[in-house]
């Protein structure tokens, strides 16, 4: 390999690895988008139930007398509406984690791959040059 062809390979490394990262940082951007549809309208939908459980919660409070056994009732409910609003959260934050640690994992990777093949390349390129040197000095 001649030592142009080689410092081209080099520079297309380079450029692979950026791309690697500029489709990683696409990948995390969209990463938080992907979570957010499939964990927010749950969300929204429990924390809808959480306020409306949480009002009539309060109302049954208000009439105890009449509605002793509703209140206990609307107070499980808020109560299961919010342990579900908390799981969800919960959820959502560790799948986004995990997602980006994914990607990460992904990228250096890929990155330590793409290293690698320029450390060889490079090493092509000593060679050569030491090779080209040893020429000249024969001459």
């Amino acid at each position: 390999m001649s030592e142009e062809n080689i410092r081209g390979q080099v520079s297309a490394k380079e450029d692979e690895i950026t791309r690697i990262e500029e489709d990683a940082s696409k990948r995390d951007a969209s990463a938080e988008s992907e979570i957010e549809l499939e964990f927010d309208p749950q969300i929204e939908e429990a924390q809808t139930k959480l306020n409306e459980e949480e009002g009539l919660r309060d109302e049954a409070i208000q009439k105890a007398e009449e509605w002793t056994q509703k209140k206990k009732e609307k107070i499980d409910s808020a109560k299961n509406a919010s342990k579900k609003l908390t799981q969800l959260k919960s959820e959502k934050a560790k799948a986004l984690n995990a997602k980006l640690k994914e990607i990460e994992t992904d990228k250096k990777n890929k990155i330590k791959e793409v290293q690698g093949e320029i450390k060889q390349l490079e090493k092509q390129l000593v060679a050569l040059e030491k090779a080209k040197a040893k020429e000249a000095a024969e001459e």
